[in-house]
């Protein structure tokens, strides 16, 4: 490798475990979009009724939350290469059953191998970056896995949906399952020939109260902040299609290029902050994104036209700001020993928390578009205002 490489390597936070994980990420999640986006209507498809595409879509959530936390232990129990290599093994499980029984019952016992995988993955992928880089790169390597993650995300469903546009909903999907298949084994062999597994193993705590009791008061001022910011964002999600196209009559079209300037706006600005959040403090750049999740709602409310709504999404798309700062510094004031797990149980009580704003989020908005929008600022008014206050970029010497 040339100097030049070498330092632009360093620079990135590359090294052959975080390169071979990057890959992994890639075929992964490519995999993963190519057939989860057109699972709804292949259930369909093969006679599954609307109700069987709703269990769907409740226990991709469910999992979501739940895997969190298994994904954590289990990374802290075997380490984090053992645990990705079991996790892509469900994922090929999980394709296999829908490949081999084409019924809508054995999608839906597939899909709870394969659906929610960056869930189950996430803790030991952070993991890695905490063990393979120094603690001033571990924001850059956070950060190039979520730029990294965003290209699956986008090209996933394209290749799906030429595959299901030429062969059928039938035979597309299918054919996108073996491609997804194919995708997770040359995963498997990335994750057993590249990734050096330089974690330290523990026997972590299984009790979730018993962890979160043993998490570092930072954390914990940082987890309480972040379900009110999470609140913030939450309450008016499902509603912000319906504010641009009913409300603003504006086409699927332009809420698919609202949606792209997104997309663009986080992707471009990760590897900047990474790069600053090794010059200032973690705590200034997390405060920094919680403002623009609380100031997005505000700005929506504003926008009844094109450009204010173009501006409106590029705040949208600049809350990713910190978002990789915020993992890492979960890492970081995280336990020795229990990173994953701690992790983990984060992410499963941020979660089932914040998965009561949904409960609400319809009522307010029966109230007026107004309600939803300022009472989900308020809430990211107040997780800013505790963390400003409260927020710290590092545990005290009896903490650690």
């Amino acid at each position: 490798m040339n100097s030049k490489l070498k330092k632009t390597a360093q620079f990135l936070g590359l090294n052959r475990s975080m390169g071979a994980m990057l890959v992994m990420v890639i075929l992964l999640g490519m995999g993963e979009k190519m057939g989860e986006r057109f699972l709804p209507i292949y259930l369909l498809a093969i006679g599954g009724s609307v109700y069987a595409v709703g269990f769907l879509n409740a226990l991709d959530n469910f999992l979501s939350a739940i895997y969190s936390w298994i994904g954590g232990y289990v990374s802290d129990k075997v380490g984090y290469k053992k645990a990705l290599m079991i996790y892509t093994g469900f994922s090929i499980f999980g394709y296999l059953i829908i490949i081999l029984f084409p019924s809508w019952q054995a999608v839906l016992i597939g899909a709870i191998f394969f659906i929610s995988w960056t869930a189950l993955s996430l803790p030991a992928i952070l993991s890695l970056v905490s063990s393979t880089l120094k603690k001033e790169k571990q924001t850059m390597g956070v950060s190039m896995h979520s730029l990294i993650r965003r290209i699956p995300m986008a090209l996933g469903p394209l290749a799906g949906g030429v595959l299901i546009q030429m062969y059928g909903i039938l035979i597309g999907a299918r054919i996108a399952f073996v491609v997804a298949l194919i995708f997770a084994f040359l995963s498997l062999i990335f994750i057993y020939l590249y990734i050096e597994d330089k974690q330290e193993k523990s026997i972590p705590v299984i009790n979730v109260i018993d962890t979160f009791k043993q998490m570092p008061k930072p954390l914990r001022t940082l987890l309480l902040s972040d379900i009110l910011i999470r609140f913030a964002e939450q309450i008016p999600y499902a509603f912000v299609v319906v504010w641009i196209m009913q409300t603003n009559q504006q086409s699927a079209v332009n809420f698919s290029l609202l949606t792209m300037i997104e997309m663009a706006v986080a992707m471009l600005i990760y590897i900047p902050v990474a790069y600053l959040s090794e010059k200032i403090s973690n705590k200034t750049i997390v405060s920094i994104t919680f403002v623009f999740f609380t100031i997005f709602p505000l700005i929506l409310l504003f926008s009844t036209g094109m450009p204010m709504l173009i501006f409106a999404f590029i705040i949208r798309g600049l809350k990713e700001f910190g978002e990789p700062t915020r993992k890492a510094l979960i890492v970081k004031l995280a336990n020795e020993g229990s990173k994953a797990t701690t992790f983990g149980t984060y992410y499963l009580l941020r979660d089932i928390v914040v998965s009561i704003a949904s409960l609400f989020s319809a009522s307010l908005w029966l109230i007026s578009p107004q309600a939803n929008f300022i009472t989900a600022s308020a809430f990211g008014l107040l997780g800013t205002i505790i963390f400003i206050i409260y927020g710290k970029d590092q545990r005290s010497p009896q903490e650690v």
